[in-house]
């Protein structure tokens, strides 16, 4: 045995996609309680510059999502008077599952998003 302390180890087996594996999860919550939702996109501010780049492409992804959501949520809302708003209300969600169920796909691969500042998928 020597005196010299050992060097610090690397983790091995760390997710660097971790905390968008979590906002994705508290977006999916968010279709139930909209409060995971705000939480989810205030975890991902925070995280967004302590991140890899692989894994701050999801949180720019997710918090383009937010609100990008948010903004037809509320045209739609305020257009339910019309009929229009509830098929805007519809399309709002059916395009942020698809956005959640690919992002959360390519994080679970492992992958970067190729594109986070899009507005399609």
């Amino acid at each position: 045995m020597s005196d010299t302390p050992n060097p610090p180890v690397a983790q091995t087996g760390s997710d660097e996609f971790g905390i968008a594996k979590l906002v994705y999860i508290l977006y999916f919550i968010g279709f139930v309680t909209a409060i995971t939702s705000i939480a989810g996109v205030i975890v991902a501010y925070l995280k967004r510059g302590e991140s890899t780049p692989a894994a701050a492409s999801h949180l720019t992804y997710l918090i383009r999502t937010f609100w990008i959501s948010l903004l037809f949520a509320v045209v739609g809302a305020i257009t339910t008077f019309l009929l229009i708003g509830f098929l805007i209300l519809l399309a709002t969600v059916v395009w942020a599952l698809i956005r959640l169920i690919k992002g959360i796909m390519l994080a679970m691969d492992g992958k970067p998003v190729p594109d986070p500042e899009t507005w399609l998928w």
